[in-house]
């Protein structure tokens, strides 16, 4: 019988560092706060000297969109809403902030030793034991 992979690791260790690695990232991902700045009036991206802002981009959507609607094959309104609502997603995405919650080194050394130290624990288990890698070479001349 093999174990965790199909290797000679341990199957405790590798459900050991499975919850300790999801334990972890939960605790470090929890942590982080998201916060965005979009809205219609701020810049989302800047061209030469000019800002272009999320209002701005909705004119293009809204000229494609009616395009679309009055002849669905016309090819510049689907590329004018596609590239609209696409630059807009992009907008949107490029305007979140991340930033860590306020907490304590220990608080954070915990939350990185329980990440890492599974993350650690769960590849170690994938891999085979000193047995298996050293007869390896043995078995490839067998075959």
């Amino acid at each position: 019988m093999n174990g965790a992979g199909g290797t000679g690791g341990g199957t405790g260790q590798f459900f050991l560092g499975l919850v300790l690695m999801c334990g972890g990232f939960y605790l470090l991902l929890n942590s982080v706060v998201v916060s965005s700045s979009f809205g219609l009036g701020t810049r989302l991206f800047g061209v030469g000297g000019y800002g272009i802002t999320g209002g701005i981009v909705l004119i293009p959507l809204v000229i494609g969109i009616a395009m679309i609607f009055y002849n669905a094959r016309n090819v510049l309104g689907w590329l004018l809403a596609i590239c609209a609502f696409a630059a807009l997603v992009f907008g949107v995405i490029a305007s979140v902030n991340m930033s860590l919650r306020t907490m304590s080194a220990f608080e954070l050394i915990c939350i990185l030793a329980l990440a890492f130290g599974g993350l650690g624990l769960f590849l170690r288990s994938l891999r085979g034991t000193a047995r298996e890698e050293a007869a390896a070479p043995e078995r490839r001349l067998r075959s």
